[in-house]
């Protein structure tokens, strides 16, 4: 999300150049106190009502984007534990676009009172730099459909509702600001604008959330996430111990390595010890107990953690409550250092 965020103030702050050098040079004949009320102010609310818009846009896109690919994951996906989260993007439309709204409401009532400042070039500038963009993402959308096609590529149903969303709201975004630099939106329409906005605002989350679940779920989810993580540092420890020693721990506080740091991690919820326990000379057991069942969406594929984490084809899909891991040492995969002395 960063990046077209910078190219996008890039081209804000180009337009916002050209334009000031202009409005520099046509106010040179202007009365001192109008070149005050109307650059300083109105500069202000115009780059503010433009940057707070662009980054509600991406957000809301980001959400949308994020919803559609955890319900129609791609076939290729590697499987993964967890939810993507929307935390970040709900924190900025929330933010972002209440102030949009605040400073395009200022703006209408500078131009009832100034009707000439609707011809500022300021205005003008990022009224082509929005349009320019929203045209530039439709065109974008027909050419990757196109190439698609032409390439006999498939079209997933998650590709077709990226593209769906892309052009609703670049179509809705590039209508808007037409109407607007020809001075056609009325009051009424204006407030119906409005409204669409924040229709398409809020359900777009309550669709993300819906989808991805809601912040208590994420927050589990994550949980969950850290006690994979922990499981599977435990059991690099205990194959570490098997290379070290030719036997297997009676503990996992026999695992604790004050020369590497390694300290037996503790449910990151409960600050309680996950359980072990021997089951044969070469094969041990690992408990924890989760919040949440594996998600389905992303349990079509086994985890594929990199050595020395685990072996590709480790699985760690588990149901909530408490969940056991059975493992056994392959003496060829993992032999014990000794032998190879």
């Amino acid at each position: 999300m960063l990046i077209p965020v910078i190219l996008i103030l890039v081209l804000v702050l180009a337009g916002v150049g050209v334009a000031s050098f202009i409005n520099r040079t046509k106010s040179n004949n202007m009365d001192p106190n109008q070149r005050t009320a109307g650059s300083a102010q109105d500069f202000f609310l115009h780059v503010g009502a433009l940057i707070t818009f662009y980054t509600s846009a991406i957000a809301l896109i980001t959400i949308l984007f994020e919803a559609i690919d955890y319900a129609y994951p791609k076939v290729v996906n590697v499987g993964y534990y967890g939810a993507p989260s929307i935390s970040f993007q709900v924190a900025i439309l929330i933010v972002a676009f209440p102030i949009f709204l605040l400073f395009a409401w200022l703006l209408q009532r500078s131009y009832i009172k100034e009707p000439a400042l609707r011809e500022a070039p300021v205005r003008k500038w990022l009224s082509f730099i929005t349009l320019a963009i929203a045209g530039g993402v439709m065109a974008g959308d027909l050419i990757t459909v196109l190439y698609m096609y032409l390439d006999g590529q498939d079209f997933t149903t998650g590709f077709l509702l990226k593209v769906l969303a892309l052009v609703v709201i670049a179509g809705a975004v590039f209508l808007y600001y037409l109407r607007e630099i020809k001075n056609l939106i009325s009051a009424g329409e204006r407030n119906v604008w409005r409204v669409v906005g924040v229709v398409i605002v809020v359900g777009s989350i309550l669709i993300g959330f819906s989808v991805l679940g809601s912040p208590a779920k994420q927050r589990q989810l994550r949980y969950d996430n850290q006690r994979v993580t922990d499981l599977q540092n435990i059991q690099w420890q205990i194959i570490n111990y098997w290379q070290q020693k030719g036997i297997l721990p009676n503990t996992l506080a026999e695992t604790q390595d004050s020369i590497s740091g390694f300290k037996v991690p503790m449910d990151p919820k409960t600050k309680t010890s996950y359980q072990y326990r021997l089951t044969g000379p070469t094969s041990f057991e690992l408990c924890a107990t989760f919040d949440q069942p594996t998600l389905a969406s992303r349990s079509s594929a086994p985890y594929q953690l990199s050595y020395p984490m685990g072996k590709i084809g480790e699985n760690w899909e588990h149901e909530a409550g408490r969940q056991c891991f059975e493992r056994t040492i392959d003496p060829e995969l993992y032999p014990p250092t000794k032998s190879l002395r």
